[in-house]
């Protein structure tokens, strides 16, 4: 029996990995996901087998992550109840995709994570598997109450390290639980639960990761240019970049001003509230400029049926369906709509601001000529025209408020 883990090297992988080999008597191949979150890997391999693996993946799957799951999302205008960028939404089925494909690999017949039952992941895990391998059979320890009764907190996990002579180094535990990837860094749990405490105090300035807060920002505003082909940034301020170094540039960029911080309560898809704090200053300025693209190259009724789906897209990656035909289709539907936001944007970042400070486009849409409130040179716009336009889409209102006001005088009759 083989078994395919996600693990990272830390206390609850760890645990993990030796617990599960020990309870299914199974062969364990242990994978980590190199995504931009930037976490030590030297001496993971040894790590790995010193606990019971039999093989380690370390696949660095940042290029992928951005051109293949960052930028299709970006085209697509998603952001969950209109606050958060989906950093950790949009990781899960690159994830979840790798291990199926190392559990072909090895022939293994399950693949097992360390998401809890309360929370995200652990459907979206398990729906990219049941979308891309159904034979697969999946292990998820903290929703087996054998598991929980037997580590029913962190005090427990070290000693079992310590029992098991698993290597671990267990130190104090912050008081929040961080995730971090190229698009951004999340913080939730401990006293974040608190959804009074404001995070932005002096006293939680060490929290941070990716940014500055704004009040440190630079007194100086910086500008950036952002050039866009077909929906995708291929150059910021002058260098052409693939999506992996666009998304490194633009974090750098950011968190230098404070830009992407985002404090919320969001709706988790198992049922329940949950308060996080998140850094995003790439993804902001990105998400930013490309509907600043969007807003001069885009068809008015194009833009309006995309921006009809955002909620729903959003919702889907959110709630795991990344590899759901519904997802894809709206995909086709968002790249068909991208095909002509090209040109350039330029913004002002300053002290967590992102200020439009210009775009332009050889395909714009904006037509100053026949825009300006002055005599249009062009003729293309006739304003008589608007008569007739206004009396046809006031026609079905005249009448309806007729027919109401004959109603309430046979009424008072």
């Amino acid at each position: 029996m083989k078994i395919v883990l996600a693990y990272s090297g830390g206390l609850d992988t760890s645990v993990l990995l030796s617990w599960i080999k020990e309870k299914y008597n199974a062969e364990m191949i242990a994978f980590c996901a190199n995504i931009g979150q930037e976490e030590e890997l030297k001496g993971l391999d040894k790590k790995a087998m010193k606990t019971g693996a039999s093989k380690l993946y370390i696949d660095d799957l940042q290029e992928e992550f951005a051109r293949d799951f960052i930028y299709p999302m970006i085209q697509a205008g998603a952001i969950y109840e209109n606050q958060y960028f989906l950093g950790t939404s949009i990781a899960r089925p690159l994830i979840a995709k790798r291990m199926v494909e190392i559990a072909r690999k090895e022939g293994a017949e399950y693949i097992a994570h360390g998401a809890t039952g309360k929370g995200n992941d652990q459907v979206r895990f398990e729906l990219t598997a049941a979308a891309l391998a159904p034979d697969l059979k999946v292990i998820a320890p903290w929703r087996d109450e054998t598991f929980r009764s037997q580590f029913p907190g962190r005090a427990e996990m070290i000693q079992y390290c310590e029992d098991k002579k698993i290597p671990v180094q267990a130190t104090a535990k912050k008081p929040y639980s961080m995730d971090r990837n190229l698009l951004h860094i999340s913080f939730e749990a401990g006293i974040l639960e608190d959804p009074w405490l404001d995070a932005s105090a002096p006293e939680h300035k060490g929290m941070y990761v990716l940014s500055v807060s704004p009040e440190d920002a630079p007194n100086k505003a910086e500008y950036v240019t952002l050039d866009f082909e077909q929906g995708n940034c291929v150059a910021v301020n002058g260098k052409t970049l693939d999506p992996l170094g666009v998304m490194k540039t633009l974090n750098k960029l950011g968190g230098k001003h404070g830009v992407g911080r985002v404090d919320l309560v969001e709706n988790r898809y198992v049922g329940m509230k949950s308060r996080g704090v998140y850094e995003t200053p790439g993804g902001s300025i990105l998400h930013f400029a490309h509907r600043q693209m969007e807003s001069i190259t885009m068809d008015r009724e194009v833009m309006h049926i995309r921006d009809s789906l955002i909620p729903k897209y959003s919702e889907l990656v959110y709630y795991g369906y990344w590899f759901a035909p519904e997802r894809l289709a709206l995909q086709a539907l968002v790249t068909e709509s991208q095909k002509h936001v090209t040109g350039s944007v330029r913004v002002k970042l300053y002290k967590g601001n992102i200020i439009t400070a210009g775009r332009q486009s050889p395909v714009s849409l904006y037509n100053p000529q026949i825009a300006t409130m002055e005599a249009d040179p062009t003729k293309a716009y006739n304003q008589d025209d608007a008569t007739g336009f206004i009396r046809l889409n006031g026609l079905r209102l005249k009448v309806a408020a007729q027919v109401h006001a004959k109603a309430k005088k046979r009424n008072r009759k």
